[in-house]
Formats: C-alpha cells, sequence, structure tokens
C-alpha cells in the first residue's frame, strides 16, 4: 500500500476556492510567507434589521515552512482577524496559531490553535463566503468543533487503490476554564475517518468529553457527525450533506456575559446541513446552501434557514459576493422571521 501524508491547509480548503500569499522569503530550504484577504459589504447581514455597512471575516496570516535533512518539514502560521470598519475598538484577535512536523510516512501532527479533525468532516458545506453554517461555530474553540483552541492533532492518510483514499485524524484539547469564569472542561478527544473515491468523499466524526452546564453540575459534551460530498467547490458542480447529533454540545444560547456562568446548552440536538453549487468557467458560482438544528429533548426547531449565494471572481484574486438568506422559521412563538442580503466584495492578498 502507498501511505502518504496530509499536506494541505483544511484552513484554507474550507474557507475558500481563492488561496493567495505572498513567498516574501525563500532560502535553503526555508519559506515565509504573508497572506489573508479583506472583504466589505452593504444589506442587513447583522442582528438589527438595519441595513449599514459590514465584513464578512477578514483576515491576515503568516506561515513559514522548512526541510529538515532528515525529509520532514516544520511549518507555522499564525493568523488574525481583522476589524478594520470599527474604530476604536481591538484591531486583531486570533484565529489561528500552530507549529506543524510532517513526515510523508508518519504522518503529520500539528500543536496549537487550529481547525480540527472534527471540522475536516464537519465542514464540508461550510464553503459560501456570504451566509453559510452556524451550527459548527457555536463555542467552537471551546469543544473543537471548528477552529480548536489549544489542541494537538494528528492526520494521516492511505491509499488503498488508485482511486480510493482512506484519510484519519485525532485531536485533543487538555482541561480549560473559559474566561476564568465558572464555565470550563475538562480535556477533550476526537476522532475523523473519511475515505474518498471518485470524487465522493464519506466522513465520520466523533467528539467527547465533559463541560461545566453550571456552576456545579459536569456533563459528557459529546457529537457525533457524518458527511458526504462531491467535487470540489467552486469547479463544477459541488454537492455536501452533513448531519450530526449531540449532547451538551455547542452552547446555542448565552446569558449575561459579565456573570458567572455565561454558557447554555441543550440536551440533546440534532443538525442537519446541505449545500448545491455549480462553478462556471467564467468565474461565476452559484450556490444554495441550508442548515437546521433541532432541540431533541422539547422536539423543537431551534433554527432553520436556506441561502442563495454568487460569488463571482472578477479577477485573480478579487471576488464580488451576493446572498439573500432566508429564515425558514423556528418553534418559538416569541420571534419572527429575520430574512438577511448582502452585497460586498472580497480582495485576497
Amino acid at each position: 500500500m502507498n501511505i502518504k501524508f496530509l499536506a494541505v491547509s483544511i484552513a484554507a480548503a474550507a474557507c475558500s476556492t481563492h488561496v493567495f500569499a505572498a513567498e516574501i522569503y525563500n532560502s535553503e530550504g526555508t519559506t515565509l510567507a504573508l497572506g489573508g484577504y479583506v472583504d466589505v459589504g452593504v444589506g442587513e447581514k447583522g442582528a438589527d434589521d438595519d441595513v449599514e455597512v459590514h465584513s464578512y471575516s477578514p483576515r491576515l496570516n503568516i506561515s513559514g515552512m522548512k526541510t529538515l535533512d532528515n525529509g520532514m518539514t516544520v511549518d507555522a502560521k499564525g493568523e488574525w482577524s481583522i476589524n478594520y470598519l470599527d474604530g476604536g475598538k481591538n484591531t486583531f484577535s486570533t484565529r489561528l496559531g500552530y507549529i506543524g512536523v510532517t513526515d510523508e510516512m508518519l504522518g503529520r501532527m500539528v500543536v496549537g490553535t487550529q481547525w480540527s479533525p472534527y471540522y475536516d468532516v464537519g465542514g464540508v458545506a461550510d464553503m459560501p463566503i456570504a451566509f453559510a453554517n452556524d451550527f459548527l461555530y457555536a463555542d467552537h474553540y471551546f469543544v473543537g468543533s471548528a477552529r480548536a483552541d489549544k489542541m494537538v492533532s494528528y492526520r494521516n492518510s492511505m491509499m488503498l487503490t488508485d482511486d480510493v483514499e482512506v484519510r484519519l485524524g485525532l485531536g485533543w484539547q487538555g482541561k480549560n476554564t473559559d474566561k476564568g469564569k465558572a464555565d470550563g472542561k475538562d480535556s477533550r478527544m476526537q476522532a475523523a475517518l473519511s475515505i474518498e473515491a471518485m470524487g465522493v468523499t464519506l466522513g465520520a466524526a466523533f467528539s467527547d468529553g465533559k463541560v461545566n452546564i453550571n456552576a456545579s453540575e459536569k456533563k459528557s459534551a459529546e457529537s457525533t457527525i457524518f458527511s458526504l460530498n462531491y467535487g470540489s467547490y467552486g469547479e463544477g458542480i459541488y454537492l455536501a450533506g452533513v448531519y450530526g447529533t449531540n449532547e451538551y454540545f455547542g452552547s446555542l444560547a448565552a446569558t449575561d456575559p459579565n456573570a458567572a456562568f455565561t454558557k447554555v446548552y441543550s440536551k440533546e440536538t440534532k443538525q442537519m446541513e446541505a449545500l448545491a453549487a455549480y462553478g462556471m468557467d467564467n468565474g461565476l458560482n452559484l450556490s444554495v446552501h441550508y442548515e437546521r438544528v433541532d432541540n431533541e429533548e422539547t422536539s423543537k426547531k431551534v433554527y432553520s434557514n436556506t441561502s442563495i449565494n454568487a460569488e463571482y471572481e472578477l479577477a485573480a484574486g478579487f471576488v464580488a459576493v451576493a446572498g439573500y438568506k432566508i429564515d425558514l422559521g423556528d418553534d418559538d412563538p416569541t420571534t419572527e422571521d429575520d430574512n438577511k442580503w448582502t452585497v460586498g466584495m472580497r480582495y485576497y492578498f
């Protein structure tokens, strides 16, 4: 069997088909690059109904790679969200920060804040720029459902045949207390397994570890997620579906942020997500996205929505964006449907 390592950045693949970086140093097997993008839009995208100028997810990153004498490669990356619209507030906040070591036979190990193995499976429908997934980002640093805070991960892959590849990912997060308050968690473990054949990928992931659900009680916060996807986003037909079941996983609501306990967990939830996209040769990519979260304990829908998204590459590294998000409602009679829309642009460094 032919064994190879996973050397592709999951973060870049998940967030966009456009990956740009300016190499600012290259000498004797050591490289350094600066990358990221800025974006801006106009529309009703926030929590209120006001039409305003907003951003999507602007970021700045710096990455380096060094080839060792034994053939291994060492890489490091730091990435920060950029707040360039709201004056007087923090300009930068950490998204990623890690060091990784990769060997062609032994695989890849990464230590730091990173995209998790769980997200390798669960993030296959989280692709459009304007409107995409919400559930994975509920408390994601804490439980490792998307970007995972202070994680140790291992990934490897194996070619079973010329057309069939199996991928494995493992992750661990240590015990942590959030913001020094009563919220906290014990150490967490997660595992992801996927198989790709003829352009179709089937994946499954599991995450488990106890969290404080109130000031005096801990519960196991676990999630099992499955995904199926076909194609490459932005290049012809791309289809993806995700289904997950959870217990005390992801904070779906928040109390006063200044209170001693700031997270509210649901006992049992399930989430469903689907994406259908078509990328044309002229640079236009159209997609329809759907997401729903149900509270299984109360048999009520927490939220559901669908969105229509368009992305058009005006030039290399410059993309026009438009999206309309339709609120399909929930089972809370006190809330009203709230549709959203945005038009904007993104410039890649």
